[in-house]
């Protein structure tokens, strides 16, 4: 793909603030005792609070996957998952809101130049939400489109400035068929209704946006077909780093997952803490035993612990590949990108499955709604409610495929 000149955005000749990772690492592991201290009230608020947005922005959270000419350090995605795997072992909340307004400087980047600069240029430090359901039907107007109705998921839209609006595109032009996009509309066209009300992830804020009758113009518009190939206008624009051509749902389906993974990881941390120290009071157990030293509990953290390095290393493996796959000037064909959507779910899984091995040995002190291995629990069980993270719906994808079928289902 060769850009226009009109196409192009010229990268920034040096980013001499660019921290490398282990530095970028450092200063995230600072915000760590903080973020885990305020899980719960994240939790009891339903929300990321606005300090912890701004400390992680401070920290350069937002930029790492965000192109250097907007001021970004211009990191591959697995640079980010790594890192919301430690922030999400803190609180899961925060780390799948953070991952995702993270997430999108990158998916902002695939749109057209003059789209990236109406983000971007009026305000460097603008965040992005989104809602990727095309529930809602766009109907055409001169230079656009305009979008009405209710777009539902939208998590850390509190601390969003823009929004992917997922609609579909009347036919028409060259589109012979109604087509799927994400339309980028500010925050100044739509309102917010309080619509989340949950058990896992409550603290994400996932609240529904309204529109009425808001005009999007052509070139805040990005179609599914192009993101999810990587023949993106933001491709073209940035030839000069492959990263941006690798297809959306290689990238981004894989922070959400590393919300479970570290969501376990924080899980078996807290478990340990507690269970190294904890002795039994129940007649029925036997009173004034340590349960560390109860082989079903020994089993349960090698079960625990095997199933969440298992989870991170398909993650990163599989973000690595596809990573290796562009800088090798080759496109990420569908066996890939399928691969990737086997990998993304199956982690899950795993975290899921590590979870259930902690918490079911809790106790009655596992009740408690401050508990943290509890709340991991719930929330690793929530990613795995997302439709993108779905065992039963990507594994069924991947088997087609092996078995050489036409695969059903997002890739």
């Amino acid at each position: 793909m060769i850009a226009t000149e009109k196409e192009r955005i010229s990268p920034a000749p040096s980013v001499p603030e660019r921290p490398r990772p282990d530095e970028l690492r450092a200063r995230l592991a600072a915000l760590h005792s903080e973020i885990a201290a305020a899980a719960q009230q994240v939790e009891a608020e339903r929300r990321v609070p606005s300090r912890s947005i701004d400390a992680l922005r401070d920290a350069g959270y937002f930029d790492i996957v965000r192109p250097a000419a907007f001021g970004g350090y211009e990191y591959d995605f697995s640079t980010l998952v790594d890192v919301n795997i430690d922030l999400a072992a803190q609180c899961a909340s925060t780390a799948w809101v953070a991952g995702l307004l993270s997430a999108h400087q990158w998916l902002v980047a695939s749109f057209p130049a003059e789209a990236q600069h109406d983000v971007w240029s009026g305000s460097p430090d603008a965040l992005v939400c989104g809602s990727y359901a095309p529930a809602c039907e766009a109907r055409a107007a001169p230079g656009g489109f305009v979008l009405s109705g209710r777009w539902s998921f939208a998590s850390g839209c509190d601390c969003a400035q823009w929004s992917l609006c997922a609609a579909m595109l009347p036919a028409g032009g060259d589109r012979p068929h109604p087509t799927p996009a994400f339309l980028l509309v500010p925050a100044t066209d739509y309102t917010i209704d309080d619509t989340w009300h949950v058990v896992g992830l409550a603290g994400t804020g996932s609240k529904t946006l309204v529109l009425n009758g808001v005009f999007v113009p052509a070139h805040r518009v990005l179609t599914f077909a192009d993101s999810t190939s990587g023949r993106t206008p933001g491709a073209k624009a940035y030839a000069h780093h492959p990263g941006f051509s690798i297809p959306m749902l290689c990238n981004i389906p894989s922070c959400l997952a590393s919300t479970a993974v570290g969501a376990a990881r924080g899980a078996l941390h807290d478990y340990l803490e507690r269970t190294a120290r904890r002795v039994t009071r129940g007649a029925v157990a036997g009173a004034h035993n340590r349960m560390a030293e109860f082989p079903t509990v020994q089993l349960r953290v090698a079960e625990a612990s095997a199933c969440i390095d298992a989870a991170r290393q398909v993650l990163l493996s599989d973000l690595l590949a596809r990573e290796g796959t562009v800088r090798d000037g080759k496109a990420v064909d569908i066996d890939e990108r399928i691969i990737s959507r086997r990998g993304q779910a199956f982690a899950v899984s795993l975290a899921i499955r590590a979870t259930e091995a902690l918490n079911a040995s809790t106790g009655g002190q596992g009740l408690d709604l401050s508990h943290p291995v509890q709340r991991a629990w719930r929330d690793a069980n929530a990613v795995g409610r997302h439709i993108s993270m779905n065992w039963d719906a990507v594994g069924t994808m991947y088997g087609q495929l092996a078995l050489g079928l036409e695969p059903k289902g997002q890739y």
